[in-house]
């Protein structure tokens, strides 16, 4: 009783560790979320802000909504294509509700909030078990950071930037293809894995029937994951998948790009496509700090600094646009997600129990596996007793 007491004692203790954590880390992005919108508002003109709104095209922003309302059905449409290996049977309709709730998400509570999209996929398409979908999200992300980098640095040998002298904008346009460099490399790693994802998989299977008794249901996991991305690498390895998930990719992108193109000229900014490409790279790059509110913050600050120090646009046109511009990328699918979050009754408590179910059934895989070795060792064995 004793001993109940103490390991529950040690058991709370340390929950509350993690929520202490998760309080203070939530704590310390709010701040620097505070002090990114300070550096980013300073000095600002308000007066001449509000005018600026009210002068802007609001028809080419109203129309902007509505492209970054599609590119959630072509994000759809390509999650259907990744999850063919492991879920044929997945439905677009709830693969697009799960993308509009998990944008939500992402625009109320930050990056934090991307794991609401795969978690909510499984809840509501029984066709689809919780490790496909991350699975297929982790390699969504991939395909994404691979064609944006791919996109940057080629664009770098197109776009005019007036506010640098030529060697800064040489510095930039090295980082560029550094960065496009280490893309293909990564890319080739992840082709030659699909090429060789089952003998990888057996390997790391092997392994992990070995590991210490407490460490084996975390082996057993990582080994399905291994095997789930494998499956899918493998597909698109194969040439008919990889071309029509390229093929969402430059759609989805192309998309993005002309909506904020569509937001930047509303407000009078006479931006190309090439000068879009290259403010969407600065703007990503202030997204990708999970602060609350899909980058709060951060992503007004980098978007700010790529139009006004490498474009030359005032600061004072600038910064309304880029209030929009966050406005419009990251919260234009609010309403369809909070549409369907109220009708799908999420329960963590499900998602626990799928993924215990998961969880279950890899390990009796391993099981069998090892049993599967384990007679197959013994039949040699008595083979050459016999010899």
């Amino acid at each position: 009783m004793r001993l109940f007491a103490r390991s529950g004692g040690r058991g709370s203790s340390k929950a509350g560790l993690f929520l202490l954590r998760k309080h203070l880390k939530f704590v310390a992005l709010c701040l620097v979320a505070g002090l990114a919108l300070w550096w980013f508002g300073r000095g600002m003109d308000w007066d001449r802000a509000w005018e600026a709104m009210r002068r802007a095209d609001w028809p080419l922003v109203a129309l902007a909504v509505s492209v970054v309302c599609a590119t959630c059905l072509i994000r759809a449409l390509r999650w259907k294509t990744l999850l063919r290996p492991l879920a044929p049977d997945a439905s677009l309709r709830e693969a697009f509700a799960a993308t509009c709730v998990g944008f939500s998400a992402i625009f109320l509570l930050g990056r934090a909030g991307e794991v609401v999209r795969p978690a909510f996929l499984p809840l509501r398409d029984r066709a689809v078990k919780p490790g496909a979908a991350f699975v297929t999200i982790a390699l969504e992300r991939i395909c994404d950071t691979a064609f944006v980098v791919l996109l940057f640095a080629a664009n770098l040998l197109f776009v005019r930037l007036p506010g640098v002298d030529e060697a800064s904008f040489a510095q930039v346009r090295n980082a560029g293809l550094l960065m496009f460099a280490a893309t293909v490399l990564g890319l080739g790693a992840l082709y030659w894995f699909g090429r060789r994802a089952e003998g990888v998989t057996a390997w790391a299977e092997a392994r992990a029937v070995r590991l210490p008794r407490f460490l084996r249901k975390a082996g057993g996991l990582v080994v399905g994951l291994l095997g789930q991305l494998g499956r899918t690498l493998a597909v698109l390895a194969g040439g008919r998948a990889l071309v029509v998930t390229a093929g969402w990719t430059a759609a989805l992108w192309a998309s993005i790009t002309l909506a904020n193109m569509f937001v930047l000229r509303a407000f009078g900014l006479g931006v190309g496509p090439s000068e879009t490409v290259f403010v969407l790279g600065w703007s990503l790059i202030g997204s990708v700090v999970p602060t609350p509110g899909a980058g709060a913050g951060t992503y007004h600050a980098a978007t700010a600094f790529g139009l006004t120090h490498y474009l030359s646009y005032p600061a004072g046109d600038v910064q309304p646009a880029v209030i929009i511009l966050h406005l419009v990328v990251f919260g234009s699918p609010l309403l369809f997600g909070l549409y369907y979050f109220v009708r799908s009754g999420f329960s963590v408590a499900r998602l626990r129990e799928l993924i215990a179910a998961e969880e279950a059934e890899a390990q009796a895989e391993g099981r069998a596996a090892s049993a599967h070795e384990g007679t197959g060792e013994t039949a040699g064995a008595a083979r050459a007793a016999n010899a």
